[in-house]
């Protein structure tokens, strides 16, 4: 093939529809992934001040696409409940954060419990929530913690962009048509196969066994990643909503752009609490 002819075929590949919004995807995940890096390993107040205004964001974006603000007074009660566990788990208090955060959404699902006019406004709070307590106690500010993040936004981030790569260059049969059209199954294993490879390659990197239970691992959190991806495309086509809103340019809302790793750091959380107790979850993870 003559250069000419290659470069134009190359030049076609990039502009055409399925890859014209790949120049701000990239750019804005690039601000947005440095931005979060220099904050996960900073740690400590930083990263907990980080993870409280994502899930403020979050929450609005959630109730503006769920359209949950319009039931008064429930909205105004959960807003109130969910702001001020957000204040106390900016200070330190993580337990009574979380005894307010829980006491005051169970109130609410408790009082709707006939009418059920509440469920897509208890579900904001609970996905909200997730947005901010997991990640921040994972976190915390040592070197498990660190190490954990690091983890996982390898394992998603891959997942996400070699799902994008591989399903745009093979394509093939859609994963879940009804809920996510672009989506295919060679995508999701594509990503699937990229998180366990990389994620085993942070964590030998790391120090740690890339071993079985680090390959079971990435796998579990991949797998979770997507399917917080795809909860989220089903709750826009749900309510008609293309993007959860134009914080990023190239992505939409930040619900847009970390609904995989809302759900794969819940997950992380919880085995790691299951391993080594609420104190340290991270350690359970990734001892050192």
């Amino acid at each position: 093939m003559h250069p000419d002819e290659m470069g134009l075929g190359v030049r076609r590949f990039f502009t055409e529809g399925s890859w014209s919004d790949l120049r701000s995807r990239l750019i804005s995940a690039v601000v947005l992934g440095v931005l979060v890096l220099l904050l996960v390993f900073a740690g400590g107040w930083w990263f907990r001040i980080l993870c409280c205004a994502t899930g403020f964001i979050v929450f609005d974006e959630w109730t503006r696409i769920t359209r949950a603000r319009r039931l008064r007074p429930h909205f105004t009660f959960g807003r109130r409940v969910f702001y001020l566990s957000l204040i106390l788990f900016a200070c330190g208090f993580d337990l009574a954060a979380l005894a307010v955060f829980f006491a005051g959404t169970g109130f609410l699902a408790f009082i709707d419990r006939s009418e059920r006019k509440a469920d897509w406004l208890v579900g904001g709070l609970f996905y909200a929530g997730a947005a901010t307590f997991p990640p921040a106690l994972l976190r915390g500010d040592d070197l498990p913690g660190l190490l954990t993040i690091g983890f996982l936004v390898t394992v998603v981030w891959s997942t996400d962009i070699f799902a994008y790569f591989t399903g745009r260059s093979l394509g093939g049969p859609k994963l879940l048509p009804m809920v996510s059209p672009k989506k295919t199954m060679s995508g999701a294993l594509g990503g699937l196969v990229a998180a366990i490879a990389l994620g085993s390659l942070f964590a030998y990197g790391a120090g740690n066994v890339a071993g079985p239970l680090i390959v079971v691992l990435a796998a579990v959190l991949s797998v979770a990643g997507q399917a917080g991806d795809l909860y989220e495309s089903w709750i826009k086509r749900r309510f008609g909503v293309k993007d959860s809103g134009r914080l990023i340019p190239g992505h939409g809302g930040l619900m847009d752009r970390i609904d995989a790793l809302i759900v794969a750091t819940t997950v992380a959380w919880l085995v790691g609490m299951f391993v080594a107790g609420f104190a340290s979850p991270a350690a359970g993870l990734f001892p050192i």
